[in-house]
């Protein structure tokens, strides 16, 4: 594809048969992400639509596509310049020294003729199939303007009164190919990050089978495989480790340079690196499901998705050639009909630009200024401004644990000025731990944790698991309970030892008939301070208090202040009782709390928010898939669930609250970028052609100047690489 206008034919082309639901054709990353029904329609139909609009499917992928293209290129590139060299030569004898044989005038008509016809043909069959198909792309603008340079020559030849302008059609076809090969090269250093990706998974594994090693290609390994992993290499999948213990390099999937510490029961990602240790690992994901898998095909569909601003472009760049041909066209007639005039402007510059010739006919000086036009005009830097910033963009995401799912997503989180932030799993670890432990009535702390943990076997509440795990941690032995019960939304109770024991909030205790006014003022100051209370009663008196908090993650507030820093309102949403959000909103410094919210309420929260501006939320759980679809930007936390994660735009790796910070800065300077390839491609257009049609470009200058625009916009988008996020 040559622009933007050969992606719009082959998407119409594609949209219109039946069974597609959405095709989206990148002309940067030169990839098409067709959403179809293949019930209806088959891949095979797909492919064949795409070459009825006169283009093919490479079967190449990546690297190996990549260097074919550049390959040819070069090959074609090579050859332009090698027959052009001496065209070039031969003009400089003859305009510096006066020097000129008798055949010059053959001579550069047969080696321009050579340089189209060999070099130009793949451009000139582009060119007519768009024709062919009614439409018009980039290509159609070279060959229009290569071969009216090239026909003056042979105009002249028969014997017409105009200046050859052949060898300048050479020249033309010679700078549009080094443009184009310049431009494939940029634009592959722009789509690497797929790449990179892709090279970043193991290419063989070591399974454990009878007691033996044995190495085996990485797609011959099945779920619940028992792989060898020693110090330095990859681990080959995902999986989980059955034994040995180490520390694990995971910055390829979450851009954290410290490696994180492993042992037996831990899950491990596929392609992290093990530093040090022996481990043996159980495949638990492979092929298409594995983190990384999800990780490419995230970045995938990010690139072969468009942002809003797009649009424009595309429906400037779909009027643009042909708008262009007719300004050429135009151009070539006022300047016959009105020659005066602009004869006139020539003579007050002809001193300072040296290819202006003021002694040529009336027509070649035409011909001069509408082939210029022609070649100056350039739809590719306006095709290539938004979607090569998107592919280093989300690439940058991708390498830093931030994958964006679309690229609306990037452009609607910078226009977001509301961030709604779940509490439990997303601000806190969602991890609750016994923080204080209360003892009264000759009972001393080992035996409320004892007797608590002990009835607490029989509950599958999140919070047993927390006076559990202090058991466990304190190395208590538990006793085995008897008529266990539990009371929904209240606690549990019990016989431990012909003890009646009753653990859970002040309802089960007034239930019980348990007084509980001696430790009000405990209760309250453990409420103050964030805390969940469980009280213990045995035998009908309260003996002990345990303390349980879900703790903050270490980066929550300084995330939360440097959102605020950055002017965002931030809000906290949790289903918890209104005084320990509270104490967990003033922790963190968040002033706006929505408390006591079921999960079925966070969705029409969410709502009303949007009513006063676009919305951002942040979640982990099942409960807020709801309220992460509902909002105009959902960011699942990549530690949460899969349905939190399906649910959402953007996907935080990591799972800690400085990456919302490091994505909102990515989104901003992608959009940046792509805001600055707009203007200069815009710019550039608008400046240029007025100028080639007023007769001040030579054609060759022209298409130097057109080659570099797009240049231009493709490293100004690998600028982005710089980002420190």
């Amino acid at each position: 594809m040559s622009c933007t206008a050969c992606a719009k034919t082959i998407e119409k082309h594609v949209k219109g048969k039946k069974g597609v639901r959405d095709a989206n054709i990148n002309f940067a990353a030169e990839e098409a992400l067709i959403t179809y029904e293949p019930k209806v329609i088959k891949k095979e139909e797909l492919i064949k639509a795409i070459e009825e609009t006169g283009y093919s499917v490479i079967k190449e992928y990546g690297d190996e596509r990549a260097l074919l293209v550049a390959k040819e290129a070069k090959k074609r590139l090579i050859i332009a310049w090698v027959i052009t060299v001496p065209i070039i030569i031969l003009m400089v004898m003859k305009m510096g020294f006066g020097l000129k044989t008798p055949t010059y005038l053959y001579i550069e008509v047969f080696l321009s003729a050579l340089v189209l016809g060999l070099t130009g043909q793949k451009t000139y069959i582009s060119a007519i199939k768009s024709i062919f198909h009614k439409s018009t792309n980039m290509d159609v603008l070279i060959m229009m303007g290569t071969l009216a340079a090239f026909f003056t020559g042979l105009l002249k030849i028969f014997g017409f009164q105009i200046e050859s302008f052949a060898g300048v059609g050479a020249m033309i076809m010679a700078v549009h190919l080094t443009g184009r090969y310049i431009e494939s090269s940029a634009k592959g250093k722009a789509s690497q990050a797929i790449r990179k990706l892709l090279e970043m998974g193991a290419k063989t594994a070591r399974v454990f089978v009878d007691g033996e090693e044995k190495e085996i290609p990485i797609e011959n390994v099945q779920i619940g495989d028992v792989l060898v992993v020693k110090p330095g290499e990859k681990i080959p999948t995902d999986g989980v480790i059955i034994e040995g213990e180490s520390a694990v390099d995971e910055s390829m999937a979450t851009g954290e340079s410290m490696p994180v510490r492993k042992k037996k029961g831990d899950e491990v990602i596929g392609a992290t690196i093990n530093q040090m240790g022996l481990l043996r690992v159980k495949a638990t994901k492979i092929g298409e499901d594995t983190f990384l898998s999800q990780v490419v095909k995230l970045v995938e569909e990010c690139q072969g998705t468009k942002v809003p601003i797009q649009a424009f472009a595309d429906k400037v760049t779909s009027y643009f050639v042909p708008t262009v041909i007719i300004i050429s066209i135009i151009t070539f007639l006022i300047w016959m009909l009105f020659p005066s005039p602009f004869h006139n402007m020539l003579s007050l510059v002809s001193s300072y630009i040296p290819w202006i010739s003021l002694n040529i006919s009336k027509i070649s000086l035409a011909v001069f200024a509408a082939v210029a036009v022609l070649v100056i005009a350039c739809p590719c830097a306006l095709g290539l401004a938004t979607p090569t910033a998107l592919m280093v963009g989300s690439g940058i995401g991708a390498k830093n644990g931030i994958l964006f799912r679309t690229g609306e997503a990037i452009q609607t989180l910078k226009s977001t000025k509301t961030i709604v932030f779940d509490k439990t799993g997303t601000i806190t670890k969602g991890k609750p731990e016994v923080t204080d432990v209360l003892s009264f009535g000759g009972y001393n702390k080992k035996e409320i944790i004892s007797i608590s943990a002990s009835l607490e076997k029989g509950s599958e509440h999140p919070l047993a698991s927390a006076i559990l795990n202090v058991a466990k941690k304190e190395n208590i032995n538990l006793i085995d309970p008897e008529g266990f019960e539990a009371v929904s939304g209240m606690g549990i109770k019990g016989k431990i030892q012909d003890m009646s024991v009753v653990i859970g909030n002040e309802y089960i205790m007034k239930r019980e008939g348990i007084e509980i006014s001696s430790v009000k003022a405990d209760v309250q100051r453990l409420q103050d301070e964030a805390k969940t209370v469980i009280l213990v009663g045995i035998n009908g008196k309260v003996v002990g208090i345990l303390g349980i908090a879900d703790t903050l993650k270490g980066d929550s507030v300084t995330a939360i202040s440097e959102l605020k820093g950055m002017g965002y309102n931030t809000v906290m949403i949790t289903g918890d009782n209104e005084r320990t959000s509270r104490a967990i909103a003033k922790k963190v410094g968040i002033e706006q709390v929505l408390s006591n919210v079921l999960p079925e309420e966070k969705q029409k929260e969410i709502e009303k928010l949007q009513k006063k501006g676009m919305v951002a939320m942040i979640g982990d759980g099942i409960n807020d898939a709801p309220a992460l679809s509902q909002a105009n930007v959902g960011i699942a936390i990549g530690t949460g669930t899969d349905i939190a994660i399906e649910a959402s735009d953007i996907t935080l790796v990591k799972g800690d609250l400085t990456s919302v910070v490091s994505a909102i800065r990515l989104s901003n300077a992608i959009f940046r970028k792509i805001k600055e390839n707009l203007f200069w491609a815009f710019f550039y257009n608008i400046v240029a052609i007025p100028v080639a049609v007023l007769g001040f470009l030579h054609p060759v200058i022209a298409e130097v100047a057109m080659a570099f625009s797009s240049i231009n916009v493709v490293t100004n988008s690998l600028r982005l690489r710089r980002i420190k996020l």
